[in-house]
């Protein structure tokens, strides 16, 4: 039994269906992207497992959110309090929002530590520190009494996974944590979030808009499209043989090593609003294979190989011997 099973999530807002069936798993050990484009519905998805939904006056309409056999959708939030930092945490995209600028980073740590595994200050304090050099902060000591200001970015959203760290949790829910960082910074984030699915057992859903980074990851990816599962299944064969239109198109838009200038690749349109969700394929306004069916008929997701696709007209899978260009 997977650690987080997402069966076929549908919440509300008000009047409109943000996220419709969508499903996934993750279990420990793994690390899962979760990509697409904006307005896809990505941070919606965190906010909901971690039991944030009501704070944007939404509901769970349907479908389960089991994690280690409980579903949480249907988890009072007195109970949710005890798992959320916990057991399962949340690094947000952003740090400098994360953080408090009149704390210094080390309280911060501190402060999780104690809330969640019930430390005294020195025993708060030394476990910071050991995270903090888990993490590769260099003169943690030091840094511990230092302010948000302080520090560089890359520093910053390390102290933020350092928070998330605190409370030993076993899922990391990981949203867009490389977005505001140069790209050799990046890599580091990401391999360190690596290192620590590896070392610590740990879960993680990494969230994000680039393909890139989920291929440097991640061991499975589901692709999200306007609060739809487009597609999902191992990432080596997902990159080698996509079958969902969009996901050759996110693929496609992968800078290249050598690329000429001006060569870069985009997707026509845009994701649609919340109240304009065409009434069959989502994807289908802005797809090259879209038939007559496509605008009327919703696609189910179904097993295609190893993966999951949710299309009326899939891409045909390479023969044996045959590889995609690019």
């Amino acid at each position: 039994m997977a650690l987080l099973d997402v069966r076929d999530l549908s919440i509300e807002l008000g009047r409109v269906q943000p996220l419709d069936a969508v499903r996934f798993t993750v279990d420990r050990g793994q690390t899962l992207g979760l990509v697409g484009e904006s307005g896809s519905g990505k941070s919606l998805t965190a906010m909901t497992l971690m039991g944030l939904l009501p704070t944007l006056r939404g509901r769970v309409r349907s479908g389960a959110i089991l994690f280690d056999g409980r579903d949480l959708a249907r988890l009072p939030d007195t109970e949710y309090r005890g798992l959320r930092g916990r057991r399962i945490a949340l690094v947000m995209q952003n740090p400098m929002t994360s953080l408090d600028p009149m704390q210094t980073v080390g309280a911060q740590i501190d402060e999780a530590a104690r809330l969640h595994l019930g430390l005294d200050a020195d025993g708060a304090r030394r476990r910071s520190v050991e995270t903090m050099e888990r993490l590769r902060i260099p003169s943690a000591s030091a840094m511990h009494g230092r302010y948000p200001h302080q520090l560089s970015g890359g520093m910053r959203q390390r102290i933020v996974i350092a928070m998330a760290l605190a409370g030993d949790p076993d899922l990391i829910i990981a949203d867009e944590p490389t977005t505001a960082l140069d790209v050799t910074v990046q890599a580091q984030i990401v391999q360190l979030l690596s290192e620590l699915v590896a070392t610590r057992d740990l879960a993680l859903l990494l969230i994000t808009h680039d393909m890139g980074v989920v291929a440097q990851a991640c061991d499975r990816v589901a692709v999200l499209y306007a609060g739809r599962i487009a597609e999902s299944g191992p990432v080596a064969d997902i990159f080698s043989a996509p079958r969902h239109p969009y996901t050759r198109a996110l693929i496609d838009c992968i800078p290249r090593e050598g690329q000429p200038r001006g060569t870069l690749v985009g997707i026509a349109g845009q994701v649609p609003g919340l109240v304009s969700y065409p009434p069959g394929c989502r994807f289908a306004p802005r797809c090259p294979r879209a038939g007559a069916d496509c605008a009327a008929v919703r696609p189910p997701l179904t097993a295609l190989g190893t993966a999951q696709v949710a299309c009326l007209h899939p891409l045909d899978a390479p023969q044996r011997g045959e590889t995609r260009d690019g």
